[in-house]
């Protein structure tokens, strides 16, 4: 069952906020709202899965299920939004996903189910983040895992071309 933080902080990020926050565009922006939001502690994000998206054209055809990658690559949008309110200077860096453990899918997720993304923060440094998320559909899990995400500065990306 879902556990709702606490409001400290909390706000509403609708997708125009989201947008001037994220890298990400469609196909592959995979959160749509932002419900709630404790800086640097935990985050809880939405994502409606609709007919239309792009990978249920070859996944499966026949089944539409959402590929599990995806659904860590959500957890992954909805905990950089929230790394992004809580470091200084978030506009000097990108995050790049560095690792996946303890991945988990329990449940397939299908054309018209609501995703609750809830992420929580379990190390901050200068140079990564570490987290671990959970997937809801209708208050059921149906996928968890923990992620890390590294910094890096846009000015040594840059000189690095």
């Amino acid at each position: 069952m879902p556990q709702k933080p606490q409001q400290k902080n909390s706000g509403l990020l609708d997708i125009e906020k989201i947008l001037k926050i994220l890298p990400h565009r469609y196909p592959f922006l995979l959160i749509d709202r932002v419900v709630e939001m404790e800086k640097g502690k935990s985050i809880v994000a939405i994502k409606n899965v609709t007919y239309n998206e792009h990978f249920f054209q070859g996944h499966f055809p026949q089944q539409k299920v959402m590929p599990g990658v995806l659904l860590i690559e959500a957890l992954a949008q909805a905990g950089g939004v929230l790394i992004f309110h809580s470091i200084p200077e978030p506009e000097k860096v990108i995050l790049f996903l560095s690792k996946v453990d303890n991945a988990k899918f329990r449940k397939p997720v299908v054309p018209g189910d609501q995703l609750r993304l809830e992420a929580e923060i379990l190390k901050l440094k200068s140079k990564f983040c570490q987290m671990k998320g959970k997937v809801y559909v209708d208050e059921e899990l149906v996928a968890e895992g923990e992620v890390m995400a590294s910094f890096m500065n846009l000015e040594e990306l840059n000189e690095q071309k």
